[in-house]
């Protein structure tokens, strides 16, 4: 019994390259097409963990694909299909290479560039006497450069994206209007649900001269949720806030004496705790989603994966 993916190394028909990312593999298809499997690997500290959680990648995958859907009426995305429920089918597009963060509250990466005394933040003006965590006026957008394998992502703003010829003036001003109109729906959505959708990062890309929205969005690894009830008082308290995300494996780990550091080992991962992962993730999705979650069969994760997507390319 294989219960989850934490490799693959398929052959599928059309399949011209494939490239693995920490969590992600994903498989080009005749140049046309893309057939992105998400894995059960969990990184943290920007190490991929000895190993996979069960139904990890059918929780990312299927938040993902909804959201896509809800989406769908404000921009054009990239997916086609969930030939299986880690995988998605979509287009192949030529993606811009800024990505796009939009921040609805000062916090995480935003906070510590403000608590360090920088007012500006890609080329926008923050007030002076902001709080951790406190809310934006409105939201904003605050690009990075989309880097290379293995280096750290830059801020930018938008006039040097646009000078710099990374992204046109017209595309860029698409980008922009697309990313906070998928925020908002996505913000709408997660109400519903009693939280609040802090921040988040969005890609797009072109093909055929249409821009599409791509890769995987408003999931628990690409964005940071609050919770409603709670926000409030804890501001007011200046508590940290409670967090939908996989901030307790980074907890874990922590208290097992691993943060990342050269010369540290990755603590044991006991069955018990991959399973207490596992269920923590189906609460993300239940939580996010508002519905409850089917599992799939996970008897044999690689050859069910195999067996869907080959069915689905011959359906073609």
């Amino acid at each position: 019994m294989i219960k989850t993916l934490v490799s693959s190394d398929f052959a599928f028909p059309g399949q011209k390259s494939v490239y693995k990312g920490k969590v992600r593999d994903v498989y080009n298809i005749n140049d046309d097409y893309l057939m992105m499997i998400v894995s059960d690997r969990i990184s943290a500290f920007d190490v991929v963990l000895p190993k996979g959680i069960p139904y990890k990648g059918q929780v990312l995958n299927q938040i993902a694909s909804k959201f896509l859907d809800a989406t769908s009426d404000i921009v054009p995305n990239w997916k086609i299909a969930t030939p299986d429920p880690t995988v998605t089918f979509g287009h192949k597009c030529e993606p811009f290479a800024v990505e796009m963060i939009v921040r609805a509250y000062l916090t995480g990466s935003s906070w510590r560039t403000y608590k360090g005394g920088t007012r500006e933040i890609c080329g926008i003006s923050i007030p002076n006497g902001m709080r951790e965590h406190q809310r934006f006026e409105k939201p904003i957008i605050t690009p990075t450069t989309k880097a290379e394998q293995g280096s750290h992502d830059e801020d930018i703003s938008r006039e040097d994206i646009i000078t710099s010829g990374i992204v046109s003036e017209e595309d860029y001003l698409l980008l922009e209007k697309y990313a906070m109109e998928v925020f908002l729906r996505g913000s709408e959505i997660a109400a519903e649900h009693g939280l609040i959708l802090v921040d988040t990062k969005y890609e797009f890309g072109k093909k055929d001269g249409t821009i599409y929205l791509i890769d995987e969005i408003n999931t628990p690894d690409s964005s940071r949720y609050f919770y409603v009830d709670e926000y409030q008082e804890r501001f007011e308290k200046g508590l940290p806030q409670k967090q939908l995300s996989k901030e307790f494996v980074r907890e874990w780990l922590m208290a097992n004496g691993f943060n990342g550091q050269d010369g540290q080992s990755v603590p044991e991962m006991t069955d018990a705790f991959v399973d207490e992962v596992s269920e923590r993730y189906i609460e993300l999705y239940e939580k996010i989603t508002g519905e409850k979650f089917i599992k799939a069969d996970i008897s044999n994760v690689p050859e069910r994966i195999e067996a869907n997507c080959i069915h689905f390319l011959k359906s073609l």
